[in-house]
């Protein structure tokens, strides 16, 4: 007899350990401002980050490359799925450059929507952004958060010509559940290889980082083979954050992390050798990028 799936339900009320925001903030005005005279799409609203208000109030955001529509659909994202043809906005690299320069950031997180419509996921645009900061903003670091580049190891060495200090790619969940929640061209095993080849192929300074949410029904035990296959793939950072549902079409919600249990899974980590992990109810893939960099390499920038 066959087993009819138990169907999620998710909790109807925030825990008391997850208060998110409103916008708002001493620099939130001009952030916004700026986004919107440079016509620049940010991770931020378009993901709808929980830390969206603390970030902008602090002068900071974390860029969106290559438009904001993404040519996959994950059941737990709320970027709008789109299939832009091939189009890309070859003025935006330069808008880029100059927001990081009016901005005087030290640090620049830039991420980038999944686009299958390139034959090289968008590599060249990545890299050709990374190149117009360097130019204009030399003194500043780069982490770059990147799509899986259709799993092709060429489109991955484009972004060696301007490497960016950071490379950063998401596992997002485990083995058992990345089937079920993540689009069907995605995949657990070609997460692995692109953070595997970019420490094999980039240069001997890049740092790579990665992130894993919780509260999807992944276990214990998936979750540890996760951190362990991570470590094997010579990743040197993680950030661990709770999974909150988007919008009612998206995956729900399963269960709610604990603080202390975030801070269990950190040293679960920490003991495993990454050089430094973020973790707690909203930490996303860029929360405190600059802090965790310099907190795990701070020999690095001195």
């Amino acid at each position: 007899m066959a087993t009819v799936p138990v169907p999620v339900v998710e909790p109807r009320r925030l825990p008391s350990w997850i208060r998110v925001r409103p916008p708002g903030g001493a620099h939130y005005p001009e952030v916004r401002e700026l986004l919107g005279e440079l016509r620049l799409g940010t991770v931020c609203r378009e993901a709808r980050c929980p830390n969206l208000s603390e970030c902008w109030s602090a002068g900071a955001a974390t860029l969106m490359l290559l438009g904001t529509e993404c040519t996959r659909r994950c059941g737990f994202c709320s970027v709008t799925t789109h299939w832009p043809g091939g189009e890309v906005d070859a003025s935006e690299p330069t808008r880029v450059a100059e927001a990081v320069r009016r901005w005087g950031l030290r640090y620049v997180v830039l991420t980038q929507v999944c686009r299958d419509d390139l034959a090289d996921g968008g590599a060249a645009h990545l890299a050709e952004t990374v190149r117009r900061i360097r130019s204009e903003s030399p003194g500043t670091l780069v982490e770059l958060l990147i799509g899986d580049l259709g799993g092709r190891r060429e489109a991955l060495a484009a972004l060696w010509e301007s490497p960016p200090d950071v490379l950063a790619h998401n596992l997002e969940t485990t083995r058992a559940l990345s089937p079920r929640l993540r689009d069907p061209r995605a995949g657990y095993d070609r997460s692995l290889s692109v953070l595997a080849n970019a420490r094999a192929d980039g240069p001997k300074t890049l740092v790579t980082k990665s992130s894993v949410m919780l509260g999807l029904g992944e276990t214990d035990e998936d979750l540890r083979t996760a951190f362990a296959d991570l470590r094997s793939a010579g990743v040197d950072l993680l950030t661990l954050g709770q999974y909150l549902r988007p919008g009612p079409k998206h995956r729900p919600v399963e269960r709610y992390a604990t603080p202390e249990e975030f801070e269990r899974w950190k040293r679960v980590a920490l003991d495993l050798g990454f050089a430094g992990v973020e973790s707690g109810p909203l930490v996303r893939s860029s929360y405190h990028a600059q802090e965790l960099y310099h907190r795990a390499y701070a020999a690095r920038s001195e």
